[in-house]
Parts: structure tokens; C-alpha cells; sequence
């Protein structure tokens, strides 16, 4: 019986990295990545090589339907020592193209008016790693939501007319990239991700698109785990992502990830630690990992990659058993 408790104990490490890999146009991350030279990119091999995650959400890596530069990554990380069998990405709202004058300038076609800011499709996604296996059918994928469904959302709205009009409004979709629950089959049972990356709350005009869309992204995951859209994990889980938010500092809507964080369901392991560092705002809280209460935290830090060519954000590892 001691046994069993002990194997039922085995700890996970859990973590989340804004890479930061995104490249100019499609097919180039790839290329980065099979050239075995780019430091940019050995920083992140070297960065998650030394976290030694179990799972791992990543945001800032092109997405192709084919996975293959998530899947090269990966290759590169085995050869360095950290296998991670099991790659889960999604097609994104990332440089999707909608057809329609997302962002009012009169314009179709931009990067601007794809459902999420991109150049191309897929620019600066999402991703999983894994050590165990990844349940993909059952997959909940809340991308298609539009923003104006989400209930309280934000929306601009100026002197009763939409911003950028009517057609707009009911076009945009409410995640930049994307809004995953994500179960994954653990040697403890299974546990689910709840995985986002929001866009920055900045970029924007008076009308305060993006700072209002960064607040709904977060706000989304209050709804959710109310059991409003979509269906609340049953399990054990982890909420984990880069919210570009920080709960007292910068231009961001904060009282949205305040609220995430005192949520009766979810626990902060890292309360008041920033995760990155830009020249124009110095260090920020932006990235967190945060489990639900039936969780125990064992421990819970940063690494900050090192290079010239580094990540500006430090991945965010929490070790969790049950």
C-alpha cells in the first residue's frame, strides 16, 4: 500500500515559455531549425532542457499544417537530451485572414485584420509538448468563439455603433490565437490544460481594441470554468499561458488576471514574480502557471534563457502531485 502511494505521488513538472521563435514568413522557423545554427533557437532548446519539463505549453512558434517545425523542435530537443514524444498543435486565429476590415482602417487584408495579428497564417502560435500521451479527441478548441458572444464582453462600442462596424463585429473571433482545454494521460490519471496566449494590450487607438480584447481573453477562463462555455474539466487541472497581463503594472486591463488569480478553483504558485522584461516597461508579470486546488505544490521558478538572441520572457515550471 505504501507502494502504491508513493507511485500515485509521482510529481509533475508543468510549464509554460513565450519562445519567441516566430519568424517573417512561413517556412522560415523550419529552415532556423533544421540549420542547427540559429542561437535564438538554442537558447530555447537550452532553456527547456534545463527545466526538464514533464509538459509544456509554448507560445511564439509558427504553426504549419503539418507540424513540422514543432515537430523539428522537437527533434532538437531530444537530441539534447529532453525527448517530449507527444506534440499537440492546433490551427490558430493567427494571421487567419478574415475578409473583412477587422482593425477600421479601410482596409482588407492587413496583417490587422486576421482574427489574430499576423503576417501569415499561423505567425507566432501555440504548442504542447509532452512526455505522456495527448488526448486529442477530447479536445475542447474555443477559438471560433466570437468575441461578441463572450458574456460581458468588451467590444467597443462608439456612440452605439461597433468599432470598425457592424460586419466586423460580427466576425472577430474572441482568442488572438487560440483557447484550449486540452486533457493529457498522465501515469497518475489524466489531467486537462487550459492553455491561451492573448494579445497584447497595446497597438491600438483611443477605441482600446486590443487592451479590451487582452482583458476578454482572461476573462474568458472565469466563464468557462463556471461552466458557461464549454465543459469545465472534472479532474485536476492546470490554467497556464502568457496572459500579456500584469495584474498592477502596464496598460493592460489588470483586474482581469487579479481575478483570475483569486479564484477559488485555482492556486498561485509564484504570487508577485515578474516573467518578463521589456526595455520600454522593464519587468512584468505576463506568464503564469496555475493549477486548481486539488493540486499540492512541491515547488515552483523561473529560468531565464541567456543569449544575446534570448526569449525577453522566462519560463514559468511548477512541480505538482496529488
Amino acid at each position: 500500500m505504501l507502494l502504491a502511494s508513493f507511485a500515485q505521488a509521482e510529481p509533475l513538472r508543468i510549464a509554460t515559455f513565450n519562445t519567441e521563435l516566430s519568424r517573417k514568413g512561413p517556412g522560415i522557423l523550419l529552415r532556423d531549425i533544421l540549420r542547427d545554427d540559429d542561437p535564438s533557437i538554442a537558447s530555447v532548446v537550452q532553456t527547456i532542457t534545463a527545466a526538464n519539463p514533464d509538459i509544456i505549453a509554448l507560445q511564439g512558434i509558427d504553426y504549419d499544417l503539418e507540424l513540422s517545425a514543432l515537430n523539428a523542435l522537437a527533434d532538437a530537443l531530444t537530441a539534447a537530451g529532453a525527448p517530449y514524444p507527444h506534440h499537440f498543435a492546433a490551427p490558430p486565429n493567427a494571421g487567419r485572414q478574415s475578409g473583412v476590415d477587422l482593425d477600421g482602417d479601410g482596409k482588407r487584408g492587413g496583417p490587422r485584420d486576421a482574427q489574430g495579428y499576423g503576417r501569415f497564417f499561423g505567425q507566432g502560435a501555440m504548442a504542447i509538448l509532452s512526455r505522456y500521451p495527448i488526448m486529442t479527441a477530447q479536445l475542447q478548441d474555443f477559438s471560433t468563439l466570437l468575441w461578441r458572444d463572450l458574456p460581458g464582453s468588451l467590444y467597443p462600442i462608439i456612440d452605439g455603433t461597433p468599432f470598425a462596424g457592424t460586419e466586423a463585429h460580427a466576425t472577430q473571433r474572441l482568442s488572438s490565437n487560440s483557447h484550449w482545454s486540452l486533457p493529457i494521460q498522465t501515469p497518475n490519471g489524466p489531467i486537462t490544460l487550459l492553455t491561451y496566449h492573448a494579445t497584447p494590450p497595446v497597438f491600438d487607438g483611443p477605441e482600446d481594441r486590443n487592451g479590451r480584447r487582452n482583458r476578454d481573453e482572461t476573462a474568458f477562463w472565469v466563464h468557462h470554468l463556471a461552466g458557461e462555455i464549454g465543459t469545465p474539466p472534472q479532474d485536476a487541472f492546470i490554467l497556464l499561458g502568457d496572459a500579456n497581463l500584469d495584474p498592477t503594472r502596464g496598460d493592460g486591463r489588470g483586474k482581469a488576471i487579479a481575478a483570475l488569480l483569486a479564484h477559488p478553483a485555482l492556486q498561485d504558485p509564484l504570487p508577485e514574480h515578474p516573467t518578463a522584461s521589456w526595455s520600454q516597461t522593464g519587468p512584468m508579470r505576463v506568464d503564469y502557471v496555475l493549477p486548481s486546488r486539488d493540486w499540492q505544490v512541491l515547488d515552483a521558478g523561473l529560468i531565464w534563457p541567456q543569449g544575446d538572441a534570448a526569449s525577453r520572457h522566462a519560463l514559468v515550471w511548477v512541480d505538482l502531485t496529488r
